[in-house]
């Protein structure tokens, strides 16, 4: 379902020439899996999730994720592979002045889906990430983990086929990061792809998975019982 092929990718340095991100990295993923991809900071986890979602393209080789291929992708199919991703960032990038229900509701309004049917599907995902009783909040007055809730609403609401989470628990507690990870192991169990970028390696560790780690350019399967070991 997820493939790259002898995938390179680099950014340019601000004295001139590139580092390199990733290289020659070939790797599978099958459909209903859950794997992370750990490494330390700039090592390219990002990098590799931002290929997947063709924010970027790579130099050389091939991204694929089902029919779309980053080799003949074309600008105005990018939002239609979106709409089947899932995409839960660290930061939340909630809007501050709309309420739980109006961000949620918002990625399917650009999508020209009918106010019914929104206030279905919004009202639906809120109590499957545990906020049905707070969708009329405004993001500051909720919690860190409560925002992270949220974010993965939006991100599911259109009942993705992949998710992919870079550090969705970064700016949380352990404890609630773990409540988080049950979310997204939850959400796992029922059907959907996750991709999970993080340096938490005690997540890892406490529901471990399929662990990638990303360094010196290369990805490697490794146990998530050693890392940090």
């Amino acid at each position: 379902m997820i493939e790259f092929k002898n995938v390179c990718a680099s950014y340019p340095l601000p004295e001139g020439g590139f580092k390199d991100v990733l290289h020659n990295v070939s790797l599978h993923i099958e459909r209903g899996e859950m794997v992370y991809i750990v490494g330390p900071t700039g090592s390219g986890k990002t990098t590799l999730l931002r290929l997947l979602y063709m924010e970027e393209k790579p130099q050389q080789g091939t991204v694929r994720i089902a029919d779309y291929s980053s080799d003949t992708i074309t600008r105005t199919d990018i939002p239609y592979l979106r709409r089947s991703l899932g995409i839960v960032f660290q930061d939340f990038q909630l809007l501050p002045d709309r309420t739980v229900f109006e961000n949620v509701a918002f990625s399917l309004y650009v999508t020209g889906r009918q106010r019914k049917q929104v206030q279905n599907l919004v009202l639906h995902v809120l109590s499957r990430v545990g906020l049905g009783h707070k969708r009329r909040r405004f993001p500051h007055e909720l919690s860190g983990g409560e925002q992270q809730r949220v974010v993965i609403a939006r991100a599911i609401v259109n009942d993705p086929w992949i998710v992919l989470a870079d550090e969705p628990t970064g700016n949380l507690d352990p404890e609630v990061a773990d409540d988080i990870q049950r979310l997204l192991i939850g959400l796992n169990r029922q059907g959907m792809t996750m991709l999970m970028a993080t340096h938490d390696y005690r997540l890892v560790k406490k529901f471990p998975a399929r662990t990638l780690v990303v360094m010196d350019g290369k990805v490697e399967e490794v146990d998530p019982m050693k890392l940090g070991s």
